[in-house]
């Protein structure tokens, strides 16, 4: 189709070296799942929007572009949910890209990665970069739909709630439990959930960091030494799992489960009815 294009220089132009390229301007990549059944495929998205609206946080925006982000990145991060007549909408911004959902036409989830600066993400806008690009913007679709399946299929046995809550012994090592009431082993969890998706895992430094700033203490309060009792329950109760031949941990599936069932337990249970 490049050769219909109408082309701006005369014979002499292209004799004396002069020629063209096509540049990117914007790109779009999107995914349509049309559900079977519309009301609830509906139900469905409204309650991702509920669980998800911490999306625009820097953490959580880099997880999905998978870019690192620092004081210096430019730009937004914010999570904004929209309603056009009856049709919700769910906006996550980087720089000056973003990411679009939407139930469209009452049958289809939506999802719409638009990528407005190809240098967001190290690129140039030549069209060579094309096929980079769509690898960057539909793996953003996958990873925003990844969280959101998580977020949504996170129920317990109870046999697995009381393993957990209770000190066990595993291995032939005593580890005491996560207990439901502890507002340590709650800021775990919820720090487990920011980092589902880090292709690489997460280390102690990087841990820590994290859970000085839930239990809203200086990074010198929580020592190494304490993130690394914290880090043994979480492995011996099968939560995270060390990276072969590194100091890096990962979640596990159970513990993917596990930090989402506690962390939306106490957030819309336990939290409101201490508050009352």
């Amino acid at each position: 189709w490049l050769d219909r294009l109408p082309d701006p220089f005369v014979r002499e132009d292209h004799e004396a070296g002069y020629n063209y390229r096509i540049s990117i301007l914007q790109a779009e990549f999107s995914r349509t799942q049309v559900f079977d059944r519309p009301l609830s495929g509906r139900h469905l998205f409204e309650e991702v929007i509920r669980e998800n609206l911490d999306l625009g946080r820097p953490s959580k925006v880099s997880l999905i572009f998978n870019r690192g982000i620092n004081k210096r990145t430019p730009g937004t991060f914010q999570t904004r949910v929209i309603t056009q007549g009856v049709i919700p909408s769910l906006h996550v911004s980087y720089k000056s890209s973003k990411i679009k959902q939407y139930f469209k036409e009452d049958h289809a989830l939506r999802t719409e990665t638009t990528i407005n600066n190809t240098h967001d993400f190290g690129l140039g806008r030549s069209l060579k970069n094309l096929p980079k690009l769509r690898a960057i913007g539909f793996a953003a679709n996958c990873r925003l739909l990844e969280v959101e399946t998580i977020s949504q299929d996170c129920s317990l046995a109870e046999g697995v709630f009381e393993q957990v809550t209770r000190p066990q012994i595993i291995d032939g090592k005593r580890v005491s439990g996560l207990r439901f009431d502890d507002h340590r082993v709650i800021g775990l969890l919820q720090t487990l959930c920011g980092f589902l998706l880090l292709p690489n895992g997460f280390s102690n430094s990087s841990m820590r960091e994290w859970m000085a700033q839930i239990l809203g203490i200086p990074a010198d309060q929580y020592s190494p030494g304490r993130m690394t009792y914290d880090l043994r329950r979480l492995r011996l109760h099968g939560l995270i799992e060390r990276i072969p031949h590194t100091h890096r941990y990962q979640v596990t599936e159970m513990g993917t489960r596990i930090a989402f069932f506690f962390t939306k337990i106490h957030s819309r249970i336990f939290r409101p009815g201490l508050s009352q």
